[in-house]
Order: C-alpha cells, then structure tokens, then sequence
C-alpha cells in the first residue's frame, strides 16, 4: 500500500480513501496530489506514491489553457476585449487565406480550423507563443471557420495570447503574474523561475499494459489526420510530448496551449478565486462573464480526435464528464491525467495531477472519475 500524506478537514476523510486506492493502483509509478477548497478553505491536501510531495512542481499540460480563459474572461468583462469582434480587427496579418471573419468567440470555441501548420511546427516554436502566431497568421484553416470545432491542442494559447496581446501590449503570462498568481500566492507558474527549478518533477511517459499496448497499435494516428496535424506529429520529428514539459526552455518561456508548472494545491487555488470569495476578496469572474464563459459553445463529434466532447470559451464545461457537477463548473484538463476546475454553485475548486501519463488521459485521467464525485458528496454534507 502506498503512503498517502497531507491533510484533510472533517467530513472530507471519504475523499482521503478514495485518493488512497488511487495512489496505490493509478498513480503509484510517479505520484499524484489532490487539492480542494471548499467555500475558499482548502479542505483536501493530499498527495502520494513515488517521487511526489506536496510541493513538487509538475508539468501540468493543457491546464495552462484554463489561464489562459481566465484572464481572456478577464478582459471580456472589463470591456477590453468583444467576443464577437473579428480576431483580425486587433491582428490584421491573421485576416491571410480566408480568415478574416473568424471571431474571438470562434477561436475560443475551438471553432477555427487553424489547429496546427502545414508541415508541422519545430520545437523552437512550440515553446513560444509568438512564433507559433507568427507562422499560423498566414495558416490556411484545417476547415471552413464555424461549420465544425476541433481541438485546437498546441496552438489556441498562441491565438489567443497574440489577440491579447494587440489588445492590451501585455501578455496574458504578465497579466495572470500581476493580476492572479502573485496577489493570490498561487503555486502555478506560467514561466517557472530558475529558483524554483529544484522542485520541478520530470513528466514520466505511459507504462502501457499489454491490452492497452495493443490498443495503440491497431489505432494508429494517421500522418495526414486532423489529429496528427493539431498534435503535430506530422512534423519531422514528430511532437515529443513527454519531453515538452520536461525541457527548461519550455518551463521558462510558457506557452499557453500547455507550458504552466505548479502544484494541485496551487491549481485549486486559482480555480478558489473564480468558484467564489477567496482571502474576503470577491470571485474574479461576475455570474454573467462565468455564465458565458460557461455555456456550452461547441459540442459534438470532436472533428480532430473524432470524440464526443464539448467547449465554452476558453474553458470546458465539466458537467458533461463528471454528472455530480453543476452546469456552472468550468475547468480544463491535462495531459498526464490532470484535472482542474471551479464549480461557483457549490464553491468548490478542485485540482487532481499526476506525475506519469494515464492511458488516453489527454481529458482527465479515469481516476478522476472516482475522485469528483467523492468530492461533491463530502462538500454536500459539509454544507
């Protein structure tokens, strides 16, 4: 059996349990944390297996995309930014082959069809925003913009960032450093510094069991696939996703689409300051922006990984995969299994990471459906 350490409130020991078995099965070949803040109060602070503590750093993936929405509603509500303004009103070189009508409200829906480059991105450009924007402003789009939505899995948080960018003269890493991560104290890093590389915890590649072994190689990803073009594995070399949140210069440079580092616990804060009061500070989005942000956008056959799935802006509306959730819960997942979300009609913020990629875990590892509903059944009786 392996160690769980850490804490959690009365009322919560179920989740404690739960978390324990997961430990002990799912996540012991790397470790994982679990954090949860109830009504502003982190009552769950658990992690456990090999090589993680609760102060271990981690490579958090597509979490990152869940910033990136925050700070894009940010702006939304205080009238910088016009959902339903032309993405090339504020970044005119993006109007290139057929583009020019495609709304900031598209682009965050997934809606774009500029989901990666023909021939594929270098590794130069995938660690930073700005070249990625500047070779996709002259990208032709995948599909007619509108008619469809896709995952757009290494490139929104370079579309959105550049809009953001135009907008305001700052990035959304120096808007989510000044307005979020640093008032709140929050242990997720968009640009890790050097000093807090000693706590960084490599990513740990999928240790496949031979049926899952064998499910990959009868499906394989096609070169010329929707999905190989937005995963860029049509590049040469191909994407190297393991690698990406192990290499420095990622960690530094922190592209949106999956560059941010930070603990559960520091995940779950930020998501504590948009599910309501956090430190007698006021939640960061009003109920319109999160209404918005929230409502369902996209939804249906995932023309990139050919899923069912759904999109709100920026976010993903979590109800549709974990049912004990309200419609208001928003959240984005990672890559390695992470899970992170607000649920603002029940104040919980939750935040899941593990260590070692899960089996086709790109939208929250199958834990996690263990894990949220053992949350929202102790939050419940604690009300």
């Amino acid at each position: 059996m392996t160690d769980v350490h850490g804490t959690v409130e009365p009322g919560f020991e179920s989740v404690r349990e739960v978390f324990a078995e997961v430990a002990a099965n799912e996540a012991r070949d790397g470790g994982a944390q679990l954090a949860v803040h109830h009504r502003g109060r982190l009552v769950v602070d658990l992690w456990g297996g090999d090589g993680v503590d609760g102060d271990s750093l981690l490579g958090l993936y597509s979490s990152s995309k869940g910033v990136m929405a925050l700070i894009t509603a940010l702006l939304v509500q205080e009238g910088v930014l016009d959902l339903d303004r032309e993405v090339s009103s504020w970044w005119p070189e993006f109007a290139a082959e057929g583009k020019e009508r495609i709304t900031l409200r598209q682009l965050l829906a997934h809606r774009s069809g500029v989901i990666g480059a023909d021939g594929g991105l270098s590794a130069e450009e995938l660690a930073d925003d700005r070249l990625i924007a500047a070779r996709l402003a002259g990208q032709r789009p995948y599909w007619e913009p509108d008619t469809g939505h896709g995952y757009h899995a290494l490139v929104i948080g370079a579309l959105v960032g550049e809009v953001v960018l135009r907008a305001t003269g700052r990035t959304v890493q120096e808007l989510y450093e000044e307005r979020v991560r640093a008032p709140y104290g929050i242990d997720y890093h968009l640009g890790l510094p050097e000093a807090l590389e000693p706590r960084f915890r490599t990513a740990l590649p999928l240790l496949p069991t031979p049926a899952e072994q064998a499910f990959l190689a009868a499906n394989p990803i096609a070169p010329d696939s929707l999905m190989a073009v937005a995963f860029n594995f049509h590049a040469d070399p191909p994407f190297d996703m393991v690698g990406y949140a192990n290499s420095r210069e990622v960690r530094e440079r922190a592209p949106l689409s999956g560059g941010g580092v930070g603990t559960a616990r520091g995940l779950s804060r930020m998501y504590a300051a948009i599910a309501g009061e956090l430190d007698g500070r006021p939640p960061l989005l009003d109920p319109d922006t999160l209404a918005e942000v929230a409502r369902i956008h996209s939804a249906g056959k995932d023309l990139v990984t050919g899923q069912e799935n759904a999109f709100g802006l920026g976010f993903v509306p979590l109800a549709t995969r974990y049912p004990s959730l309200s419609p208001a819960a928003v959240g984005h997942s990672g890559a390695p299994g992470s899970q992170a979300f607000a649920d603002p009609a029940t104040g919980l913020a939750y935040s899941y990471a593990r260590r070692r990629f899960g089996f086709l875990a790109g939208p929250g590892a199958a834990e996690n459906g263990r894990l949220v509903p053992a949350v929202v059944e102790a939050a419940a009786k604690a009300d």
